[in-house]
């Protein structure tokens, strides 16, 4: 026998060997589950195959959506990418692993454009550009960045020196980066030295997920340049945007934040050396943060040595879910300058907001606190030209506790699934990158704690302070979070460590679920036949929840006192099945945070209801099998 017919020989054999088991999942479309002639049985699927058939028990066929989150890498690729990553040289190839393992990478920007403009540009969808140095020394004119970014799954973009020492021109950015998957905008010394003029941000960032912005020394030293942000991140879902030295040294450059934030879930705002010493600035922040769900918001060395400036905060967190403001050296050692809170900080709970060295130094102004609604801590606070009118301290439990950002069918009651009961089904879609696990053979190379963030970052090709780090970092710290009373938790990369832990906690006869499609969501839909898994007894789960990360990493963890049930989802019209859904009913809530969106959604408070949600698409649930 010649090499060539040994080596056919032994794939041959070693394939009738690894093909000759079943595996049992349940939830979505059934298929077989052994790997076919036609497959490679040394791909990362045929692999994650073979290791379920060696740790789970059952001789059942499967459904393809937990094999199809296996990594699409060749067997040569995973061996090569394998390598490099147990030598700590993964980053020499990251764009080349990024794209093979269909990783969420930021792309890279295209080269910046040193190019002159003499007319007006209309920047009609474009995305992904770099422009440095662009507009600088312009006379009047106007740029238009309209639909820019819109639509896109992942949106980076860099304005450095952006229309620098012009004069006399308008900038505007209407429906910028909407809708997208994780923005990444950075306006550095954008507008600076300029002489009126007028930047305008509407709808930016709006419906995005993971809005993330930058402006760095944005209008320094401009002089009466205005700027307003309309509808700005509105009902984004956990960003970040910062403001650093924002129109530091400007003079007579008013500065409008309409309807910022409005919606939104956990964004974060940084205000830092914000107007410092501005001369005749005139800031409003009108609908700053309504109805969002925990906006976090710091202004720090605000307006610190100006001069005559007017800063005005309006319906500031109306109506909001908690919600954590910090003012620091706010208005310190200014002259004449004029705050102004009216209905600030009105939520439906008890937020938490630090006023330290508020107006210190503060010569001939006033600041006044109209239908203020929290208990702040104030600290070397000014005493002098204060006023607060119509004061409620600690204003929160009482009245209507649901505000809009708890999407009604999100969470209910046990009873409500029962045949024949009409609901709203939430939105059940997944928001987050389209990625795949990685082979054990290599997520175990890849470091993963806070104590190698360098590392992490190098293997990814994220910069310092970059949208990308703030990701990796989020993730790492809440998967190093300590578990809670009585919780067991992990978070794994690969197929094989979430078979793991699950067969850790519930034994190695297992099945695991999720809802079978989106079909209805967001959409009014009727409980067809209902089966409780276990016969419908208190027993104990595994949950996984996906975090945003490059690979594709999931947070899982036990969860003790649940039932689970599966339901068919019918049309209400024709009462014509739809869907398939699985939902999770947690029977002890005792632990829960009083704050929890449940408890806003039912009326109620830990410990004294159960609650119950469905599995959205991509998430899963574990149970020991029936």
């Amino acid at each position: 026998m010649n090499n060539v017919d040994s080596t056919l020989f032994l794939c041959f054999f070693f394939f009738s060997i690894f093909s000759s088991s079943h595996v049992y999942l349940a939830g979505a479309k059934q298929t077989a589950g052994n790997i076919t002639a036609s497959e490679n049985p040394f791909t990362p699927k045929a692999s994650l195959i073979r290791y379920w058939n060696n740790h789970i028990n059952g001789d059942s066929p499967k459904p393809s959506f937990f094999i199809s989150k296996a990594s699409p890498l060749t067997p040569v690729d995973s061996t090569r990418f394998a390598s490099l990553a147990s030598n700590h040289s993964l980053h020499t190839r990251h764009s080349d692993f990024c794209s093979a393992a269909k990783l969420f990478c930021f792309p890279e920007l295209a080269a910046h454009s040193l190019e002159k403009h003499g007319d007006d540009v209309d920047f009609a969808s474009y995305s992904g550009k770099n422009f440095t140095n662009y507009g600088s020394d312009r006379l009047s004119g106007a740029d238009s960045f309209k639909n820019y970014s819109g639509g896109d799954n992942i949106a980076v973009d860099s304005f450095r020196r952006y229309s620098r020492n012009s004069a006399g021109h308008d900038e505007g950015f209407t429906t910028y980066a909407g809708d997208v998957n994780v923005a990444d905008q950075t306006f550095t010394t954008y507008a600076t030295g300029t002489t009126g003029g007028s930047g305008e941000f509407t709808s930016y960032n709006t419906n995005a997920n993971e809005p993330n912005g930058r402006f760095t020394s944005y209008s320094d030293k401009a002089n009466g340049r205005s700027q307003t942000f309309t509808a700005y991140s509105d009902n984004g879902n956990n960003g970040e945007q910062t403001f650093t030295s924002y129109s530091k040294n400007g003079n007579g450059a008013p500065n409008e934040f309409s309807g910022y934030g409005t919606g939104s879930n956990v964004v974060k705002s940084g205000f830092t050396k914000y107007g410092e010493n501005g001369n005749g600035a005139n800031d409003s922040f009108t609908s700053y943060g309504g109805n969002g769900n925990v906006p976090v918001n710091d202004f720090k060395g605000y307006g610190d040595g100006g001069n005559g400036a007017v800063y005005g905060f309006k319906n500031y967190r109306d109506q909001s879910n908690i919600g954590v403001d910090s003012f620091a050296s706010y208005a310190k050692n200014s002259n004449n300058e004029k705050v102004n809170f009216v209905n600030y900080g009105k939520s439906f709970n008890l937020g938490s907001d630090n006023f330290t060295a508020y107006g210190q130094g503060n010569v001939g102004g006033n600041v006044s606190f109209k239908t203020y609604g929290q208990g702040p801590s104030f600290k070397e606070y000014t005493k002098d030209g204060v006023v607060f009118a119509h004061y409620s301290n600690n204003v929160s439990s009482s009245g209507r506790r649901v505000n809009k950002w708890i999407e009604e069918g999100k969470f209910f009651r046990e009873s409500m699934l029962k045949e024949g009961t009409l609901m709203q089904m939430p939105d059940i879609k997944d928001k987050m990158p389209k990625r795949t696990f990685l082979p054990r053979s290599i997520v175990s190379s890849i470091p993963f704690s806070s104590s190698e963030i360098g590392e992490i970052r190098r293997v990814f090709g994220a910069g310092v302070n970059s949208s990308m780090e703030r990701i990796i970092s989020s993730a790492v710290s809440e998967c190093e979070r300590p578990a809670s009373h009585g919780e067991t938790k992990r978070c794994v990369g690969s197929a094989e460590d979430m078979i793991d832990f699950a067969t850790s906690v519930l034994g190695r006869g297992v099945v695991v679920r999720t809802t079978e499609s989106v079909i209805g969501s967001k959409q009014k839909i009727v409980i067809g036949k209902v089966n409780g898994i276990n016969g419908g007894d208190v027993t104990r789960a595994v949950s996984c929840h996906q975090s945003l990360y490059p690979y594709l990493l999931y947070y899982c963890h036990s969860v003790p006192r649940v039932r689970v049930y599966e339901a068919d989802l019918l049309e209400p019209e024709s009462l014509e099945k739809i869907n398939h859904g699985v939902a999770i009913c947690h029977i002890d809530t005792s632990a829960w945070s009083p704050s929890h969106g449940a408890f806003l959604a039912l009326g109620s408070s830990p410990g004294r209801i159960e609650v119950c949600h469905w599995i959205f698409e991509n998430d899963m649930t574990w149970n020991i099998v029936d």
